[in-house]
């Protein structure tokens, strides 16, 4: 049995080609001749005038299982990125337990075998129970299990620390995913991180990564200043990349509203960040999106601007969001807004994939870009409600995800 995707413009390393593509197993046939035999089993998709793409990697979620499944399960987070065009999805460890050594992860990684609809790959916390502080969690155990390691949620505070958890990270060959918040330099309390913090933090980190050898990559970045520090990072040879996310492209001070759904960390900032954020999307020091997804219980999101959980959800919007936002506002080109959300990510985590290629593993995600769609967080599949993007018409939808050549999900009204 072959699914046969027919008349689909494809992402290739040429850039978007129209062809005929097939999934036998889990692999594709790329591009497949129609004029082969069709098997009475084989499913057709005619998906012209649609666009194939390399599945979307997203490398920051929170899926919040195990210890907080009120909020979010892996079952609810992964479907939610299927819905959303992600065929992989790094979870951050801020869990109950935490994951510091390969007992705690292992509860995390049989969830995972039994309930995600995707690929779902842990990352390990860098400090026990991870606080950001203290002693360093036991990487050796988790290594070949992770994606890299992280204390997203805080940062991690002492120089000492970092520079001894680089050392151990580098010689394991993995990556440190860094949540950078000096918390010295957090002025106004509960509001976040402030620019001078998260800045401040990741010149720091940026320093220890050329001493130590360390690959390095900074989270959710939202400041003029910590673009600048990357960007100079990256004219010295150092191993630095970093991510943003998509409610930092489309909000800035002066445009979002003061209640729950605003509120995350860190903040969104000025509107100079913004257009700093824009500029650094376009010249590359901003290598990749990711949605730092984080769902909430809708009573933990109703306290208001200042007293509601830091965190919304973005896996089901991000590709609408960034496609509106980057690529119909000419900011950038539909080949590089692929580039963020699926070859870079894998290049960076060394990860295959990346186009649509002969053998290839068939993760693929299928979207049309002329489909406009109202954004009703009602119609989510995350148990998360709290989303910046509540109301806005938004253009551009997936309408598939294929993971290892399954359908994992359809937009049933759209094929």
């Amino acid at each position: 049995m072959k699914t046969i995707l027919r008349n689909a413009t494809v992402f290739t390393r040429k850039g978007f080609e129209k062809m005929d593509i097939a999934i036998s197993g889990d692999r594709l046939l790329v591009p497949f001749d129609v004029s082969d035999i069709v098997q009475s089993d084989d499913v057709v998709f005619d998906f012209n005038h649609k666009y194939i793409l390399p599945g979307f990697v997203d490398v920051h979620v929170h899926f919040r299982e195990p210890g907080f499944s009120y909020k979010e399960t892996i079952g609810t987070g992964s479907k939610a990125a299927a819905h959303g065009g992600f065929t992989t999805v790094f979870t951050m460890p801020n869990l109950n337990p935490p994951p510091c050594d390969y007992a705690s992860l292992k509860q995390q990684l049989d969830i995972i075998e039994k309930d995600a609809v995707i690929k779902v790959v842990p990352f390990g916390a860098i400090t026990e129970n991870q606080k950001g502080r203290g002693m360093l969690s036991k990487m050796d155990e988790m290594a070949d299990h992770v994606a890299g390691f992280s204390d997203d949620g805080v940062g991690v505070q002492a120089d000492f620390t970092m520079e001894d958890a680089m050392v151990k990270v580098a010689s394991l060959g993995k990556i440190i995913s860094a949540h950078c918040e000096d918390e010295s330099l957090n002025t106004i309390p509960y509001t976040g991180t402030t620019s001078a913090s998260e800045s401040v933090q990741a010149a720091r980190d940026i320093e220890l990564s050329a001493k130590t050898g360390c690959k390095y990559h900074i989270c959710h970045v939202s400041a003029k200043e910590t673009l600048d520090a990357v960007r100079k990072g990256k004219a010295r040879g150092i191993d630095v990349t970093c991510e943003t996310g998509p409610h930092y492209i489309a909000f800035n001070t002066d445009t979002i509203k003061h209640e729950g759904n605003f509120r995350m960390n860190p903040p969104i900032k000025s509107p100079e960040d913004q257009k700093a954020i824009l500029e650094a999307i376009v010249d590359g020091t901003i290598d990749m999106i990711a949605t730092d997804h984080a769902p909430h219980s809708l009573e933990e999101k109703s306290r208001g601007f200042d007293k509601s959980s830091f965190g919304v959800v973005g896996l089901e919007t991000s590709f609408g969001v960034s496609y509106t936002e980057l690529v119909k506002k000419n900011v950038i080109s539909f080949e590089r807004l692929v580039e963020l959300m699926s070859v870079n990510p894998r290049k960076r985590f060394g990860l295959p994939g990346g186009y649509i290629e002969n053998g290839e593993v068939a993760d693929i995600c299928v979207v049309d870009t002329e489909t406009t769609w109202k954004v009703n967080p009602e119609e989510f599949l995350t148990k998360g409600r709290s989303t910046p993007f509540e109301g806005i018409t938004l253009t551009g939808k997936v309408i598939a995800t294929f993971v290892d050549g399954k359908l994992v999900y359809q937009d049933e009204k759209e094929i």
